[in-house]
């Protein structure tokens, strides 16, 4: 059995690691570099660094801090945000980072998808994709939540994965920071569809919650922000419990 993944997601924001609730009202959760440095130490099997408002701001991600949190960690790290080349792709993955994550990018030129898996390999591509339950339909959004497609989350996966994707980050936006657990119904469904590994994230708040995503989700690996960054729950403690629970980790 493939073991399941705890990742700690930083978002950055002016240089600083965020957290909100539903995409908005953040608040500082400490700086990226030193955190990044704590969850390698702590546990945590990777990392995900994402500049949130690179898009918005039309913006590339910071490639120093990029630097700087690769010197600290020893575990796989995705860098995500304002990322729309192979030659923004390049860069990052000079600076250190294993794997990148583009959202918007990707909705607007899904091709870009194809040119970099064909140019660094389908393993350090990850499609993010933040979709909204409206009514019945799971809809996907770009730039940070704020923009609604035409797009179902369901179709986008299925053609992300056949562009060359090698993993997907589902976010639910209806979960995001409420602690509330995950999207499991979604997501289940989605591991389904594609063949790819998929990353829950959006709605942790407590351990049982990690444990009802690998089991009801089906999810490959769970990902989180706010539960570890105001330590309410322990990187080494989550795993103890999900050990306990039949579910296969690195310890």
């Amino acid at each position: 059995m493939l073991t399941k993944r705890i990742i700690p997601c930083l978002d950055i924001k002016n240089g600083r690691t965020v957290k909100g609730v539903n995409f908005v009202d953040l608040r500082d959760a400490g700086d990226p570099v030193t955190l990044a440095k704590q969850y390698a130490e702590l546990g945590a099997d990777e990392l995900v660094f994402l500049d949130i408002s690179a898009t918005l701001e039309n913006r590339k991600t910071m490639h120093d801090m990029v630097l700087h949190v690769a010197e600290q960690v020893n575990i796989p790290f995705t860098v995500g945000g304002g990322i729309s080349s192979v030659e923004d792709v390049d860069v990052l993955l000079k600076c250190g980072a294993d794997k990148i994550s583009i959202n918007s990018s990707a909705v607007k030129r899904p091709e870009l998808i194809n040119e970099l898996s064909d140019k660094f390999g389908s393993q350090c591509v990850v499609v993010a994709i933040d979709a909204k339950k409206i009514e019945s339909e799971w809809m996907v959004y770009l730039a940070g939540g704020t923009i609604l497609t035409e797009l179902n989350l369901f179709d986008w996966a299925k053609e992300v994965e056949e562009r060359g994707a090698g993993e997907i980050l589902f976010t639910s936006m209806n979960h995001d920071g409420t602690k509330a657990g995950f999207a499991n119904e979604a997501l289940a469904k989605l591991t389904q569809l594609v063949n790819i590994p998929i990353i829950a994230s959006g709605g942790a708040g407590t351990m049982q919650h990690f444990v009802d995503t690998f089991k009801d989700g089906k999810a490959d690996a769970a990902l989180a922000a706010s539960v570890f960054h105001f330590g309410e729950i322990s990187i080494l403690e989550l795993k103890e419990e999900l050990k306990k629970n039949s579910i296969t980790v690195r310890l």
